[in-house]
């Protein structure tokens, strides 16, 4: 099987532009000092192309070996393609073992058909900052923190679960002096405006209203109507039993001429008809055979 069958071919559209992406934020510093750094370690030179160099897997596999003894116990001799796919796997597990994060590594694909040289790179100075980390002469990376485990005593911990944090708020110099009875209101006042403080937790602040000189003189009892006037227009004061002419008036309304209730009443114009006195007996006028049925 030849190296031809694992390269892709040209990318078109999307993938173009993924790729290209992913190539510009390729380091070439960062190449060079990672050239000489597993040069250095190694003690094997790597080629003027570094990927064509590595892919192989074989000075990886060395390099990890030399970071930490016995990681890949046998290395393949790079004969056929899956002996090199075989050395990157073995070189991917042994750098996780060793420290590395799972999402910094890179995938076998990366490096053998040539799709992510960033991550490759990538993967390399996490391994170099992991191997800086754990005392070794690096000179690229950087040092990651060491873990500061603490261990508290059971009784302290018990004794923390008294304190209420400050992530809560704090009620230091809170007290109740001056609180009034619950539900009733409390004077408040600005000491900066110079005024006096109440003397008393009953003072109306002019803010809330004032009911000074209020009175029920003259208040009817609950549902009566209550005159309303002027003094100042010289109106006399009237008795409350008094119907105004806005409300209508019932003067000179009587009930004379009403019949019993139900019966009907003959309702007629003296312009037209002769006085009621022209009919005749029981209403039958004697003319026209009309009844009147008053």
């Amino acid at each position: 099987m030849s190296n031809a069958h694992f390269n892709r071919g040209p990318a078109y559209g999307l993938s173009a532009e993924v790729k290209n992406k992913l190539a510009q934020k390729y380091d070439p510093q960062r190449e060079r000092e990672l050239r000489a750094w597993i040069e250095g370690t190694t003690g094997r030179r790597i080629g003027d192309n570094f990927m064509d160099g590595l892919k192989d897997g074989v000075i990886l596999c060395e390099l990890i070996n030399k970071l930490q003894p016995g990681s890949v116990p046998k290395v393949n001799e790079p004969v056929q393609n899956w002996h090199k796919l075989e050395n990157i796997g073995h070189f991917l597990r042994a750098i996780t073992r060793y420290g590395v994060k799972p999402h910094d590594i890179f995938e076998a694909n990366d490096l053998f058909e040539n799709t992510n040289h960033t991550q490759v790179q990538s993967t390399l100075i996490a391994l170099a900052s992991q191997a800086k980390t754990k005392g070794n002469n690096v000179g690229l990376g950087v040092k990651y923190a060491e873990k500061q485990q603490r261990r508290f005593h059971p009784e302290k911990l018990r004794e923390g679960r008294n304190i209420i944090g400050l992530q809560m708020g704090t009620n230091k110099f809170a007290s109740q002096q001056g609180m009034t009875a619950y539900g009733t209101r409390r004077h408040l006042y600005d000491p900066k405006l110079g005024t006096d403080q109440p003397l008393d937790q009953a003072t109306i602040s002019l803010q809330m209203g004032t009911n000074k000189g209020a009175s029920q003189a003259g208040m009817t009892a609950p549902g009566t109507k209550r005159q309303i006037f002027e003094p100042a227009l010289g109106m006399e004061h009237c008795d409350t039993m008094t119907i105004g002419l806005q409300m209508g008036s019932n003067k000179g309304a009587s009930q004379q001429g009403m019949t019993v209730y139900g019966l009907p009443r003959q309702v007629y114009d003296p312009k037209y008809c002769g006085g009621p006195e022209l009919l005749g007996h029981d209403g039958y006028d004697g003319h026209d055979g009309l009844y009147n049925s008053q």
